[in-house]
Formats: structure tokens, sequence, C-alpha cells
């Protein structure tokens, strides 16, 4: 394991026991703990993107402001749903918000997970082209997202601009380089890992995936990797491919922590989610001696280069930058971070 970041889902409720009570509440905290996280020598700041629903949604603004904030710390997404997304906007949109992180960025995209309302793209003004499913689309939108961060240009210029054009034909601005290699896919099934090599995107895997074998979670989800890293260098590809795995980790170190997650044993299960049979990946929460056995035995955590911790954003940045610190301080190096 080369990093540790953490992956905040933006949760936001009213409720007097939520610390984050409103959507301000939530984007002013998401900055704050990315700032603390990056002070406890964390090495990723990422945020979940959610249409229709009382979390994080537009995380453009979001990444250019903790950019803007932070120095170090990678700034990412896991993941943003591309059946919404109009990739020249999005070009845009991520060019400019790199270029304010000084090239830290590091975007997650998938094609999306289960939604709060029916066909929620729809209403973005996106519908799949006859033939096509909305799985089909957002890998269109992707490709051609792709294709636009080479930084090529392919605009027949006006031949009477209200400002001088460089020669040749135009490219979207502003252009960010590099970026094209800092963007994962979020692959639920071994297929779609084995596409995202193809296609040189890094790998995004979560706590969820298909159930392809029955195995246990991190022994389905190691194996995914594998394919994925199998794939990319068949596919050829000149630079080497990161992967990502989300877990929910908590060392025990206080009362309160005890209070809060004490009770949680841990165990996968298994479902259906969006028409497919499903492995949700388990919770592990113990004293760290404990933790560290247990994590230890993740096949998936041994296999991936990074490691995104989900944090309980509705507890508050000090509480969750106290999760942080206790597995980067007494979990982490015993695994081999850093």
């Amino acid at each position: 394991m080369k990093k540790i970041g953490f992956l905040s889902f933006g949760h936001w409720n009213p409720h007097p026991q939520s610390r984050t009570r409103s959507a301000g509440d939530v984007l002013r905290q998401s900055i704050d703990l990315a700032v603390a996280a990056e002070e406890l020598g964390a090495d990723g700041a990422y945020f979940r993107v959610h249409h229709f629903a009382q979390q994080l949604a537009s995380p453009f603004p979001l990444l250019a402001a903790v950019g803007a904030k932070t120095s170090n710390i990678e700034i990412g997404t896991g993941v943003i749903d591309m059946r919404y997304e109009n990739p020249f906007s999005m070009a845009e949109n991520a060019g400019a918000a790199d270029l304010i992180a000084g090239g830290r960025l590091q975007l997650g995209l998938s094609r999306g997970s289960p939604e709060q309302v029916i066909d929620g793209w729809r209403h973005f003004g996106f519908q799949p082209a006859p033939g096509e499913t909305e799985q089909d689309m957002a890998r269109r939108h992707t490709e051609v997202f792709l294709d636009l961060l080479r930084g090529e240009g392919f605009a027949q210029p006006n031949p009477r601009p209200m400002f001088p054009n460089p020669p040749g034909l135009l490219r979207l601005e502003p252009h960010s380089e590099g970026l094209r290699e800092r963007i994962w896919w979020g692959a639920a099934s071994n297929a779609t890992a084995v596409w995202a090599a193809r296609m040189g995107m890094n790998l995004q895997s979560s706590t969820l995936k298909t159930d392809e074998t029955g195995q246990p979670f991190h022994v389905q989800q190691a194996e995914q990797l594998r394919a994925f890293k199998a794939a990319w260098q068949e596919a050829g590809h000149a630079h080497t491919p990161r992967t990502s795995v989300s877990r929910s980790i908590f060392a025990i170190t206080s009362d309160l922590d005890r209070a809060y997650f004490g009770r949680q044993q841990g165990s996968d299960q298994f479902g259906h989610i969006d028409n497919f049979r499903a492995v949700f990946g388990r919770s592990y929460a113990a004293e760290p001696d404990k933790l560290i056995d247990q994590l230890r035995q993740d096949e998936a955590i041994a296999e991936a280069d990074t490691l995104l911790l989900t944090v309980p954003n509705q507890l508050g940045v000090e509480y969750n930058a106290h999760v942080i610190e206790n597995i980067l301080k007494h979990v982490a190096p015993a695994l081999g971070w850093r």
C-alpha cells in the first residue's frame, strides 16, 4: 500500500445530532477536512457524487476550492456519474480545477449507481442514442471526455474572431497537461475493469462488487484488480496504472470510538442491486492491534496501491480527522504504508 486517502459521501441532514445540517455545511466542512487530512499526512481527499440527493453533487467547485486551500494532497472523486455529464463542459471544468490545484486532480468516473429518481439523466438533457443503453451512453460520454483531455485541436476557427487565434484547429481551454493519465474508472465487475484498462484509465473498486464467484468480497476484489493489471499490460500502455479500494475502517482508541463503532462486527453481505447479484464488503472496527491482523488478511488491500477510507462526514470535521489520524498513526505503518 503506497497511499491512503479518505472518501466522503457528503451527506447532510437537518437532524439536531448531525454536524452537517445543510449543503453549505457539507461543502465548507469538506474543504476543512481536506486541509486537516493534508496536515495529518494523508495522501488523498476524495468525494462521492450523487444527484437528486442530500449529498455532494456538482464536484468541480468543491475540487477547485480544495485545490486552492491545500498544497500537496491528491484531490479526487469516487465517482462522477457520466450519464449526467456533457464531456465538453466537463473537460473545461476539470482543466480549470486541475490547474488551480497544480496538477493534483484524480478524477474517478463511472456509469453511475442506482438513483434517487427515475432516469435522472434525462432531466439533464441526455438520453441514450437509438440502440444504446444508459451504460453505453455513459461510456460514450467518457470516451469523448478522454479524447478531449488529449488537448488536440478539433474546432475550425472563425476567420473573423473576436480575439487572435493560434494557428490550426482549436482545442478546449483551459487545458491541463497530464490530467488524462489521472482519470480513474469505478468498476463493479471484472469485465468493466478490463475495459477500463484497455481505455488507459486507473481503477477504483468500492465496497460493492458484482458477485461473480460466491467467494468472499476481498478475494473477488483482488481477482478484479489482477484482471485489470493483466489487461493493462496486454494493452501496452506506456505508464504504470494505479488501483484503489475503499473500506470503512475504524480504529477504536477512545470511549467515543467504542460508542460509535464498538458493536460493528462486520461481515460480507450478498444481495441484489440494480438487477444484478452483488457482494458488499464488510466494515472493520476494532482496537488497532486486532485491526492490523484483520486487514493483513484482506487480499484486495494488499493488491491495491491506494486505500480510501470512507468517513462518517455527518460526525463533523474534528471527529473525522481523529478517525483518519487513528488509521495513519496506529494501523497504516504496520501494513506497509510509507
